[in-house]
């Protein structure tokens, strides 16, 4: 069965972003120990895979995907079973409300590389992302969805990129079977936050992709809450190159991004990586008050000069007062949206709140249900 990957070794697009410190050191955030990050030469992959037990950590967020499971499951191991390299697959179970979890269970029984954290509630896609991040121990994290959009098929591609000495190797959808209205909120999204954001975010990038230890490292040593995983990793620099694939359809089930989900991952994007929405507010405000100035002299020019064409009454006035309150109201709403994920900083709430692991060892908790 072909699947929609690009012929191995065909590049897309090139961000050779080395990190531009020299010497990073990140405090133990959520348990992670010292991590340093030198810039400059690369790291040898085959000493990096044998200081460590596993060489890939694959992570997958499950959300009610029990009709995909099995299958993400016979496909994915039928493709690391060719590696012949150690591996570990983590899925992060966000509160699922149907038998995911029990699937995942069987499956961690039958097979001890299968490893599983589970969610109190449904806390978000991303966070069950950054999840993934914290509990992976593999040379290699390798972040994909488990609805088969994302082909397993790819992955030998990928991981021949990052054994080429590249720190984060990304998917770029060519082509994405959606319906006409979500293909355009997509490309439009990623082009208007390829515009305005203050970091370069490759278009149509989502978060499949494969990313070295030392990268994870870095990105599960930022605490901010409200998680927008791509760009973390492109704000984070290093080596990277996007690998071209055509996204495929779900294999079963029905896709769990509601309009709602997709409009606030669209948010998070926009606020947690620029500032133009505070300055296009502004920017509003001076050109407002420039028209209203214009407006009371021209007003103010037919009173003195042209009485007869002036006409007394309130129309004018009520518009322009409605026009005014409707910008500040829009201004006050862009300014909550940052003032309510400082809040949320402010609060220190815990990203994730776990219910069950099962895997890790003496890290193993157990179900409270």
């Amino acid at each position: 069965m072909r699947h929609g990957c690009v012929q191995s070794g065909k590049l897309v697009e090139e961000n050779d972003l080395l990190h531009e410190i020299s010497h990073f050191e990140i405090g133990a955030v959520k348990g992670v120990r010292h991590v340093k990050a030198e810039g400059g030469a690369m790291p040898e992959r085959k000493e990096a895979a044998a200081r460590t037990k596993v060489t890939f950590s694959i992570v997958l967020p499950v959300y009610n995907e029990e009709a995909n499971i099995p299958m993400i499951y016979e496909r994915l191991t039928k493709v690391l079973e060719t590696l012949g390299e150690p591996y570990e697959i983590i899925f992060i179970n966000d509160g699922s409300r149907d038998r995911s979890r029990d699937l995942l269970r069987e499956l961690h029984h039958r097979d001890p590389r299968i490893k599983l954290v589970s969610f109190t509630r449904n806390f978000g896609h991303q966070t069950a992302v950054s999840a993934g991040l914290d509990f992976a121990t593999g040379s290699a994290v390798i972040v994909m969805d488990a609805d088969l959009q994302d082909p397993p098929e790819c992955l030998p591609q990928f991981i021949a990129k990052w054994r080429d000495g590249y720190d984060v190797v990304y998917a770029i959808r060519t082509k994405r079977k959606e319906n006409i209205f979500k293909r355009a909120a997509y490309a439009a999204f990623y082009r208007i936050l390829k515009r305005i954001a203050d970091i370069d975010v490759p278009l149509d990038s989502g978060d499949f992709c494969i990313m070295d230890q030392k990268v994870v490292s870095v990105m599960r040593a930022m605490p901010e809450r409200n998680r927008f995983v791509r760009g973390i990793r492109s704000w984070v620099g290093f080596r990277q190159i996007g690998l071209a694939y055509e996204r495929d359809e779900r294999f079963g089930g029905e896709t769990h991004y509601t309009l709602y989900k997709l409009i606030k991952l669209a948010v998070d994007g926009f606020v947690s990586f620029s500032y133009a929405p505070l300055r296009m507010a502004a920017l509003l405000g001076f050109i407002t008050s420039g028209i209203s100035f214009v407006a009371a002299l021209v007003q103010l020019y037919k009173r003195l000069f042209v009485p007869s064409s002036y006409v007394p009454g309130f129309a004018s006035l009520i518009i322009a007062v409605l026009f005014l309150g409707g910008i500040q109201l829009i201004t006050i709403g862009i300014i909550g949206e940052y003032l309510g994920r400082i809040f949320d900083e402010v609060k220190r709430r815990p990203l994730y709140l776990l219910d069950e692991t099962l895997g890790f060892g003496e890290q193993n908790r157990s179900a409270s249900a």
